[in-house]
């Protein structure tokens, strides 16, 4: 991942609430493609910066962001929630995107997604999103995945200091929960009746992530209007997907939703 990183153009940076937000934009063709990274990943992880290659060989749009707390953006990680993170996701969205795009939500980058569809929908902004694309989707988990698992001690440790720790595989840095994290999520949650995309989905899972059951997707697709939604199950596959044929189904799987998005807009 070095060689990404020195290559990396630089990033450019708003102001969202007094916050600064990094994000990177690639001028291009629509549908635009637009990611959304998982909690404590940055927009320069291996499987953004494929897509940004992507992007560039097919000339098309790509836009990308760290949330506050993540990256290069500023703010504290442990100050952050779903809400503030699907804020700045929107901000970005409607300043440097124009005209239908393609989410590519990761872990929780799909929640996000999910979010700001529904955000998108209510202000009357539904045509700006085209497809969705997402990849280890973990919607809700803070109440579905985080909750259940604590002991007594990690929940006695979030009700004296107000959040908890434990080692993370991904990063030195451990990973954090907080009470804010863990009560906004419950304001934030999905899984509760159908979630009304008006576009097609597409879910790509592994079979053998330990983070996100792929039974949380299964139960994701039962949430999801019945038509065009495709699950795309990975028997050897873990929760990063970002093997060499992992990226090779992410880059098929966004191809064909850009290709379908292109069929639709001819129709109408």
């Amino acid at each position: 991942m070095g060689v990404a990183h020195m290559i990396a153009s630089p990033a450019q940076f708003i102001e969202v609430d007094g916050t600064s937000i990094a994000l990177r934009h690639r001028a291009g063709r629509g549908p635009g493609i637009v990611w959304l990274g998982g909690y404590r990943s940055d927009m320069l992880g291996t499987k953004a910066e494929w897509l940004d290659r992507h992007a560039s060989d097919k000339g098309l749009a790509f836009l990308r962001h760290d949330y506050s707390g993540h990256g290069e953006s500023s703010g504290e990680f442990r100050d952050g929630t779903i809400s503030l993170w699907l804020q700045q996701s929107l901000a970005v969205f409607r300043q440097f995107s124009s005209g239908p795009q393609i989410l590519v939500g990761s872990s929780m980058g799909g929640w996000i997604a999910l979010r700001m569809i529904q955000e998108l929908q209510k202000s009357g902004e539904r045509e700006r999103v085209a497809g969705l694309v997402l990849i280890a989707p973990a919607p809700d988990f803070t109440s579905e995945l985080v909750e259940p698992q604590l002991t007594r001690d990690q929940r006695q440790q979030i009700a004296d200091r107000g959040y908890m720790e434990e080692p993370s595989d991904y990063s030195p840095e451990p990973y954090i929960y907080t009470k804010a994290l863990l009560e906004d999520g419950k304001t934030n949650q999905v899984l509760k009746g159908v979630i009304q995309t008006d576009c097609p989905v597409h879910i790509l899972q592994g079979m053998e992530d330990e983070d996100v059951p792929y039974t949380h997707a299964l139960r994701l697709v039962d949430h999801l209007p019945v038509d065009d939604v495709t699950i795309t199950l990975v028997r050897d596959g873990d929760h990063r997907l970002s093997r060499p044929q992992d990226l090779e189904l992410l880059d098929r799987t966004v191809s064909s939703m850009v290709d379908r998005s292109k069929t639709r807009q001819s129709l109408q």
